[in-house]
């Protein structure tokens, strides 16, 4: 059953998206059908807040952010006894979700996203583990690859840092012999991707088990990537529904519980790009949605 009253579903209308029943929105002012605040308000009073490690959540109410830490040992003793004792650490690095994970302490995001973080060779790899349609990759390993790569691709193509790469940084159109040699003197591996010509994508943001955003990203002229970083505008044009339905599939299959998915459609066929663990928040603001409030209101109510 959806978690929308009328009211609300007409303001995400407004926000440009569609509606699907399980898909979830927090706006500046959310009625109590939507959001059951009073427990919250009576656990901050009593003391119990959720524990974070990293700053993601530093503002909400709700919740004590400790930082990140080098060494465990850093931690006093006080915010190591917070740590041990809480039942699910908030955002606690990828580096001690590996180390709460092997303790059988819960954490959100979930151990099964982090694994995936800023990591697109295990994306791909997912994805086509489980069908998802996705444009079609493959990975290089060593430097002959240049000589074998137009087996695969023909110009032009897509070629990206594997990893650790973000906002548009460490993705190239590769066009001719020159651009594929200057991208092979970058860090092996190489992952190649077929190009999709496109003006524009759709990011959605899945958190917990629900949609709780979706908007256009639209390209600046002469530039084939649409990330805002780069100068894409937003858009809140509505978005189609399969590509919503697209989205959350992808997240519930690959176990991710706070992502932003961005798709594309090319050819009338929706294609899910890769999916973003730290996303940022200007579609968020675009949209006149607090994004703060929205995971402190979703911790009240044990969402995520």
């Amino acid at each position: 059953m959806s978690n929308l009253v009328a009211s609300d579903k007409g303001r995400l209308r407004g926000f440009g998206l569609v509606i699907a029943e399980n898909v979830v929105v927090a706006g500046e002012n959310p009625g109590p059908d939507v959001l059951n605040t009073g427990q919250g308000k009576e656990n901050q009073m009593s003391g119990d807040k959720k524990i974070a490690i990293e700053s993601r959540l530093k503002g909400c109410n709700n919740v004590i952010t400790l930082g990140v830490r080098t060494n465990f040992s850093d931690y006093t003793p006080h915010e190591a006894d917070l740590i041990r004792g809480a039942e699910k650490i908030y955002y606690p690095t990828s580096f001690y979700a590996d180390l709460f994970d092997a303790a059988g302490k819960r954490t959100f995001p979930s151990y099964h996203t982090y694994k995936c973080v800023q990591d697109k060779i295990k994306q791909t790899a997912l994805f086509n583990l489980l069908d998802i349609p996705h444009p079609r990759t493959r990975v290089f390993y060593g430097r002959r690859w240049v000589s074998t790569v137009c087996e695969h691709f023909k110009y032009p193509f897509v070629a990206k840092v594997p990893r650790e790469s973000a906002m548009g940084r460490g993705v190239y159109l590769i066009q001719n012999e020159a651009d594929l040699s200057a991208y092979n003197a970058l860090t092996p591996p190489a992952y190649v991707q077929e190009y999709l010509p496109t003006d524009r994508d759709i990011r959605v943001v899945v958190i917990g088990e629900k949609i709780v955003h979706a908007y256009w990203r639209i390209a600046s002229p002469g530039e084939f990537r649409s990330n805002v970083a780069l100068g894409a505008t937003i858009s809140l044009d509505p978005v189609p529904q399969e590509a919503l339905d697209l989205a959350l599939h992808t997240a519930r299959q690959c176990r991710w519980d706070d992502v932003g998915i961005d798709i594309c459609e090319h050819e009338g066929r929706f294609h899910v790009l890769e999916g973003n663990m730290k996303y940022g928040k200007e579609g968020f603001r675009k949209a006149g949605i607090d994004y703060v409030r929205l995971m402190e209101q979703m911790i009240e109510n044990e969402e995520i």
